[in-house]
């Protein structure tokens, strides 16, 4: 016997209505929250979402049965989308093909996206008017097997000390997950290939700097118990998950902005779509001023020269879509 589905939602966003079908279907069994549930999260982190998301090609990562279904990685827009939700065409060598990527310009379009069954938001580090230049460096502390949340926070505060040194501005975040992000504003000067040299430069300095973090290439070589200081994030068509977007994970994890003198002792269970509203409405968007502190990748490309010169190779960028 078919369950009836449920009347359609209306949501007014900005001058915008968007219609959320099936409202009451449960995306987070653990919690039994449901696509409603989900939406009204995004609209309660608005600002901060859209300005995460802001003018980024964006893969969204769909549970269109909730997580208890299949997890679609969806880089073209779906078909049928409102004239209103903006994209830009992004080139595959690959595959030598194209695809329209959403581009959010408007908090409708986040919930536009919910509407799809999107859960997650995962943006390049560049922006439509040139999608071959990152505007941003992701620091992506990637724990192994072994390594516990504690080790993380340590090897992130290593990476602040020399962010500190080179007169850049780091915002860091939790990954939703079990890691940490940071990232750094740079000025769109560079290719993709030099910002992953850059970030390559400042891991090796990191990993100079404590023994619980490592650069090693392939995983079946690395510690267990290191933080993969992982440059590899800042490679063409490699996305992460934005500041404020749930993960697919039962306890509905977000990804969550957080102030330096945080992440000494937070977890990343402190953070999920129940208890994130309540954070935003008290401090609002960590990462608001994040524009306003562009580093200039200068003194890590002239680090990135002098390890090659000295015999450390970069090892090949991963295969690009």
């Amino acid at each position: 016997m078919t369950t009836p589905s449920s009347p359609a939602a209306k949501l007014q966003v900005g001058d915008r209505l968007v219609r959320i079908s099936n409202p009451d279907r449960v995306y987070f069994p653990a919690l039994g929250l449901t696509k409603l549930d989900l939406a009204q999260y995004y609209l309660s982190v608005g600002d901060g979402i859209v300005n995460a998301l802001r003018e980024r090609p964006c893969m969204m990562h769909r549970f269109p049965k909730g997580l208890d279904g299949e997890k679609v990685h969806q880089k073209r827009l779906p078909r049928g989308a409102p004239d209103w939700v903006e994209t830009v065409e992004i080139h595959f060598p690959r595959w030598n093909r194209t695809a329209d990527e959403l581009t959010v310009t408007e908090l409708a379009s986040v919930i536009w996206a919910v509407q799809m069954s999107t859960v997650e938001f995962h943006p390049w580090n560049s922006r439509r008017d040139d999608v071959e230049r990152p505007d941003e460096w992701r620091i992506d502390l990637d724990p192994g097997e072994e390594t516990d949340f504690a080790t993380v926070r340590r090897v992130a505060l290593v990476a602040r000390e020399v962010l500190d040194e080179l007169g850049a501005v780091g915002y860091p975040k939790t990954t939703g997950s079990k890691g940490i992000h940071i990232y750094v504003r740079i000025p769109p000067d560079h290719s993709f290939a030099d910002v992953r040299r850059a970030a390559l430069a400042f891991a090796r300095e990191v990993e100079r700097r404590t023994d619980e973090a490592t650069t090693t290439w392939w995983r079946k070589d690395r510690d267990p118990k290191k933080v993969f200081v992982d440059y590899n994030q800042n490679a063409r068509d490699h996305t992460i998950a934005s500041a404020y977007s749930v993960r697919g994970v039962p306890e509905a994890r977000v990804s969550a902005p957080l102030c330096w003198d945080e992440v000494i002792d937070c977890e990343p269970s402190d953070f999920t779509v129940l208890t994130m509203p309540a954070r935003y409405a008290e401090l609002g968007d960590l990462h608001a001023d994040i524009d306003a502190t562009p580093f200039d990748m200068a003194p890590l490309l002239e680090w990135a020269r002098r390890d090659e010169a000295e015999g450390n190779e970069t090892p090949p960028e991963p295969e690009a879509s």
